[in-house]
């Protein structure tokens, strides 16, 4: 397995396929939940696709994004899935790692924002994220806005 972060010009288009079937399997087919998965954010310069790959697969994903892009003064995370055949690897701890590590290499010192389904609130609490919302629902799903402080470097 080997993670890749790339931006949208980067991505092959074997990788582009693949990153995409896997949004669409999380999201809208096993969740089953018609959404525009195609929203323009991935074709922003500054984001960064996450993938960890296992040969031609890709095991989990995650993108991160410019401020400005989701949110107006904070960089983002978003669409963070496991492929449902590799959810018992815990790969979930690695990709938020990775992200939050690619996030703030990006943007130091300015706190990250999610969108994040409720059921998840206490997995991203893990990684120091608070909720600053109440509960809403994002195409008929449960969400709440998370942030997370900046993280003070350790001497």
């Amino acid at each position: 397995m080997e993670w890749q972060v790339a931006s949208f010009s980067q991505l092959d288009s074997y990788t582009l396929y693949a990153m995409l079937q896997l949004r669409v399997d999380v999201f809208v087919v096993e969740q089953n939940c018609p959404y525009p998965e195609l929203d323009n954010k991935d074709l922003d310069p500054q984001t960064r696709h996450i993938l960890l790959k296992k040969g031609d697969k890709i095991l989990a994903y995650a993108r991160v994004l410019a401020p400005g892009v989701s949110y107006e003064h904070n960089p983002a995370l978003g669409r963070i899935c496991v492929s449902q055949t590799a959810r018992r690897l815990a790969l979930g701890r690695g990709l938020m790692d990775k992200a939050l590590a690619v996030a703030s290499s990006c943007w130091p010192d300015q706190e990250i924002r999610i969108s994040a389904q409720c059921y998840l609130q206490r997995f991203y609490e893990s990684f120091g994220f608070v909720a600053c919302s109440e509960p809403y629902l994002e195409d008929n799903i449960p969400h709440l806005e998370m942030i997370r402080p900046v993280v003070a470097a350790q001497n």
